[in-house]
């Protein structure tokens, strides 16, 4: 039997199952993420009267009209992709040439707007053209004696403006409506049957926006573990409240069509992450950062709590955390220069890059890294389970909720104590309420954040022995959360006032 895997074909035994299907096709969704099934799309499509096409601008979507011309048009489809823009005018704007089997007559015929057209350039057949009228008007297009409209525009109506000389109709695609096909699912279970015809989805591909780099890289830290984490669903969007109430740059507002990327950037939901499954309007709070190019079944079959394999292009640019030696190959490797600041030795690591956003740096084909000795980049585990409050606290005021590498400037040392006065001031309007205060002797390598109890709130401490009477942040139990633990205790006992330490997360 055949199946479609990601949209590509596969022969499979009869009896085979869903991880046959992926072990043939080479499809390796990330652990824990779901895998789709759709069943019956193929004979519905041969029934629809809507398409979309495709364009180097956007999509254009029409429905087609219950006249002779239909026939025609499903004669032709195969031939109109690829077709370029011919001629642009206030009237219209025409895509072609190909053959098709049109009848033409010499007669003009009123237009109005969004009505699409096949017509005879030059009044042969050989010639066609698709049409696409922009306002009313009177004009001779060789169509048949009817006029030639067979379609209207009914979605994507501004991507018509944006078209010009040049652009082409890149593909067309039959449009199902979703809620008529029955038979389609989300799963974990790879032993379920596989039937004649399935199609099988394992990952969706996003393509960022140059004109957002902020808002991509934003998308890019959500999905830098090739996932995409499903905390909301609506008719509309499926949303992501990983990086909920982080702050980011608004840059560029677009309609929300179906597979547009958005982040929200001020208001309630800041930093909450959208993927839309049908068409909205542009929102002021909302800015467009990325377009889903392939997969969207994947985005309307996911639930709240499920996890969706996520390939984004272009790839990432983060070097935070890495040799020199593999940053500057992984560089050269994409044609972008490396200038170097810093320690060049054999274990030096990067902990810096300007710019930080991958659509800046391919655009400049420049990036600055900053780099230090392996000793200065410090391992840590964190308490997720034990301390939530105060690690979303911590996460954000050293920048790993969206990077692999912080900062962590050293404040103040006395015997075997560390304290660190983060970078970003975040106590005003981040939550540090009493939670996994010591209960008895404090190990050493324990890392603490002073909570409200205390005068010093929000100050990060490092205790490298054990203490029997104080925090990590030298303040009583009662005033003091324990987030995690330091793996290399050892690599601070040299670390002097005013240096600034580099913090890495191990899972």
């Amino acid at each position: 039997m055949r199946v479609l895997v990601d949209g590509k074909e596969i022969e499979l035994a009869a009896g085979a199952c869903l991880a046959d299907a992926l072990q043939k096709a080479g499809s390796n969704p990330a652990k824990g993420a779901i895998v789709g099934m759709v069943k019956g799309r193929g004979e519905k499509s041969r029934q629809t009267n809507s398409y979309w096409l495709n364009t180097t601008k956007g999509k254009i979507r029409i429905e087609l009209l219950e006249n002779d011309l239909q026939k025609i048009w499903h004669e032709v489809v195969e031939k109109i992709s690829g077709s370029q823009v011919r001629w642009a005018s206030a009237d219209g704007i025409a895509f072609g040439p190909f053959s098709s089997r049109i009848s033409f007559a010499r007669d003009a015929h009123e237009y109005n707007r969004w009505e699409v057209v096949l017509g005879a350039a030059g009044f042969d057949a050989d010639n066609t053209q698709l049409i696409f009228m922009q306002r009313r008007h009177s004009a001779v297009y060789g169509t048949p004696k009817d006029g030639g409209v067979f379609a209207h525009v009914v979605g994507g109506k501004n991507t018509l403006d944006r078209l010009e000389i040049g652009d082409r109709i890149e593909s067309i695609e039959p449009i199902v409506e979703w809620q008529d096909l029955t038979e389609k699912m989300s799963t974990l279970d790879l032993t379920l049957p596989v039937e004649e015809g399935m199609e099988i989805y394992t990952r969706v591909q996003a393509e960022l926006i140059e004109d957002a780099p902020l808002g991509a890289e934003f998308f890019l830290a959500l999905t830098r573990d090739g996932t995409f984490r499903v905390d909301s669903v609506s008719s509309s969007y499926i949303s992501s409240d990983h990086l909920l109430t982080e702050h980011v740059a608004y840059e560029h507002r677009e309609p929300r069509l179906e597979g547009v990327v958005t982040v929200r950037t001020t208001g309630r939901g800041l930093g909450r992450i959208f993927i839309y499954k049908h068409d909205r309007t542009s929102n002021p709070s909302h800015s467009v950062v990325a377009r889903v190019i392939k997969g969207m079944d994947m985005v309307k079959l996911a639930k709240p709590g499920q996890m969706i394999t996520f390939d984004v292009t272009p790839e990432r640019i983060m070097l935070l955390g890495k040799f020199l030696e593999d940053a500057r190959q992984e560089m050269e490797q994409r044609g972008i220069e490396a200038e170097v600041e810093g320690y060049e030795g054999e274990d030096a690591v990067v902990v810096k890059q300007e710019p930080g956003a991958t659509m800046e740096i391919l655009k400049a084909k420049k990036v600055r890294i900053s780099s230090l000795p392996s000793s200065r980049l410090i391992s840590i585990q964190l308490y997720y389970d034990l301390a939530p409050k105060s690690l979303d606290y911590f996460r954000h005021v050293t920048g790993l909720k969206e990077k692999p590498v912080g900062p962590l400037p050293v404040y103040f040392t006395y015997e075997n104590t560390l304290l660190f006065k983060p970078e970003v001031e975040a106590v005003s309007y981040k939550e540090l309420l009493p939670e996994n205060k010591p209960t008895g002797p404090v190990p050493a390598g324990s890392i603490g954040i002073s909570n409200q109890v205390s005068k010093k709130i929000g100050l990060v401490g490092i205790r490298l022995e054990e203490d029997k009477r104080y925090g990590p942040s030298g303040e009583k139990f009662e005033a003091t959360n324990i987030i995690g633990r330091v793996l290399e205790p050892d690599k601070l006992r040299d670390v002097k006032e005013g240096e600034t330490i580099y913090i890495r997360e191990e899972r």
